[in-house]
């Protein structure tokens, strides 16, 4: 006699039991591994062209930068798949962003825009995050007494 396989979910069915505000925590977290990413190449680049003084240094700090993109793009999927593990490394990652904001907007000029960016987008995550409908899906609901 054949044993009979669990059913493995698809993805129309993991669509089915996210809430928008893990999609959005996911789309958050995706966007900012993406961005570190990009960031991360074009120091290696840099290095590689003569465009930064030290190709050790470049690259060192390119590859260390890719490094860091990893564990917001893991997480990610983690939030895509509902997996309750992926909450705590996103959130940590939006609250390391606002004071990464206020540096920015402190330096002024170009950077001002890109710290509000960066803020208006690590609070987006963050409220995504701790709303109760991510909460519950992810099984971190409170329990009752």
């Amino acid at each position: 006699m054949s044993a009979k396989k669990p059913q493995q979910e698809t993805p129309a069915q993991d669509r089915a039991v996210r809430p928008l505000t893990v999609t959005v925590a996911c789309a958050v977290a995706a966007l900012e591994g993406a961005v570190l990413a990009a960031l991360a190449l074009f120091m290696m680049v840099g290095g590689i062209t003569g465009y930064a003084d030290d190709l050790r240094a470049a690259e060192a700090g390119g590859l260390a930068v890719l490094a860091l993109a990893a564990m917001p793009l893991i997480a990610a999927r983690g939030l895509f798949l509902v997996r309750s593990w992926s909450r705590g490394p996103v959130l940590v990652l939006q609250i390391i962003t606002l004071p990464v904001a206020w540096t920015m907007v402190q330096n002024g000029g170009g950077m001002v825009a890109a710290g509000v960016a960066l803020a208006v987008v690590g609070l987006v995550g963050a409220v995504a995050l701790i709303h109760p409908m991510t909460t519950e899906a992810l099984g971190r609901a409170p329990r009752p007494e």
